[in-house]
């Protein structure tokens, strides 16, 4: 396999984001060579790390076993910086002065309590790119509620379709909104980054991370646009498909989803499975009997391995997939082949797999040159190497504890 062009070589991000969305964003542009500098400080360090500090967790290493936190920030770089501190501050926008973009997925009153925003950045780099990423945006009653995954997930709308009829809404993942959020933000940033380099000019981008989810919920909302009424949650169950469900395979907890929607597919499936389905008509028929369908696929499929039956049923045209399990994943032989799992060794957990971005120029991923780096980690080669400060500097920094390689316990009453 070839090694993918760096496409982003050349392009300095300033990462203040924390936790899945603003962390994916980034690490998007950084696969694709991007040098993301990560900003976290020795009292706020990123949430993934963890929720909060005990002097036990700082003793056995705990900012440095987070999967999640490993898994989101490969292939950055690290500097802790106190942004309360005046030196941490100012050396922010030293470095700002330096990049080509800043991300941040704050609420919106964060930045401005540390006198930061796209007003300030603008004064030390005219053409900065600023993409924000709060939950709800930037402008309007919602703009500074504080939200997580599940509740920018509930805002959508989308749980209100999801479940059983009888059931309350139900969750599709426990924060479902922020892996959406880091793909949207990805985007918007690569977008700007384009228009920042046919123009000059830089922008700030106001993302919001719930309107990123609209269009998930998207029949739903034309639904009741439509009908003035409001869609029913159906399970798995479907108005023009059928079967359109997960059955139980052989095995401990193995199945296997089916999803037919064409006359072609119907008789394909029909061929396949045979006297089970010899009472049903067309595909309309299946549709109108959904139980009885339903019934008559999963006394079927209970015979069968999940994996050998979808490729029976996909060599005769008939759309089904073999439901993975995390252990499956990892042992895929379709990934492996395309060597989508990466296998690094990181400094305390160990050899780690790392997965590759889903997209590719040429054959090969692009690969994962570091693993995520430990906090603080390039204190020294960031703020030496690109702002010219000597040892001296930097120990007194030290010292001042404006940076720092350790998580320190927060200051009483210290809160953003």
């Amino acid at each position: 396999m070839s090694a993918p062009t760096k496409a982003l070589a050349g392009i300095r991000i300033i990462d203040l984001s924390m936790g899945w969305a603003g962390p994916l964003a980034c690490r998007h542009l950084a696969d694709m060579g991007a040098d993301v500098i990560k900003i976290e400080s020795c009292e706020r360090f990123d949430w993934w790390r963890s929720w909060e500090a005990t002097p036990e967790w700082i003793e056995d290493d705990g900012a440095e076993k987070s999967a999640a936190f490993n898994t989101m920030n490969r292939n950055k770089r690290d500097v802790t910086l106190d942004l309360e501190h005046p030196e941490g501050h100012r050396l922010l926008l030293e470095l700002i002065g330096k990049a080509n973009a800043v991300v941040e997925n704050y609420s919106g009153n964060v930045l401005p309590k540390l006198n930061l925003g796209y007003d300030v950045f603008r004064k030390v780099k005219e053409n900065i790119i600023l993409l924000s990423m709060p939950a709800f945006g930037s402008t309007g009653p919602w703009a500074s509620f504080r939200a997580y995954g599940s509740t920018v997930e509930q805002s959508s709308g989308l749980p209100h379709l999801n479940g059983l009829a009888d059931d309350p809404p139900t969750m599709q993942h426990v924060a479902l909104g922020d892996a959406v959020g880091g793909l949207t933000g990805a985007s918007a940033l690569l977008v700007a980054q384009r228009h920042q380099a046919r123009t000059g000019k830089g922008q700030y981008v106001d993302l919001s991370q719930v309107e990123g989810l609209f269009p998930l919920a998207s029949h739903g909302i034309l639904e009741y646009a439509v009908t003035g009424l409001a869609p029913a949650r159906r399970g798995n169950r479907s108005v023009t498909h059928a079967p359109h469900n997960v059955y139980a395979c052989a095995g401990e907890d193995l199945w296997i989803v089916i999803e037919v929607n064409s006359e072609v597919q119907w008789e394909a499936l029909k061929g396949v499975v045979g006297e089970p389905l010899a009472g049903f008509g067309e595909l309309a028929d299946g549709i109108a009997r959904a139980d009885a369908l339903d019934e008559a696929i999963a006394g079927w499929t209970a015979g069968f391995d999940a994996f050998e039956l979808m490729m029976r049923l996909q060599k005769a045209g008939v759309p089904a997939a073999a439901t993975h399990t995390a252990a499956a994943i990892l042992e895929d032989p379709h990934l492996e082949q395309r060597g989508f799992w990466q296998y690094l060794d990181r400094a305390v957990v160990g050899r780690q797999p790392n997965p590759s971005p889903p997209y590719r120029i040429g054959d090969a991923p692009f690969p994962v040159e570091s693993v995520a780096p430990m906090l603080g980690q390039h204190n020294e080669e960031v703020l030496g190497g690109i702002l010219g400060l000597g040892a001296d500097e930097l120990a007194r920094l030290t010292e001042l504890g404006v940076i720092g390689t350790r998580p320190r316990m927060p200051k009483r009453g210290n809160q953003i």
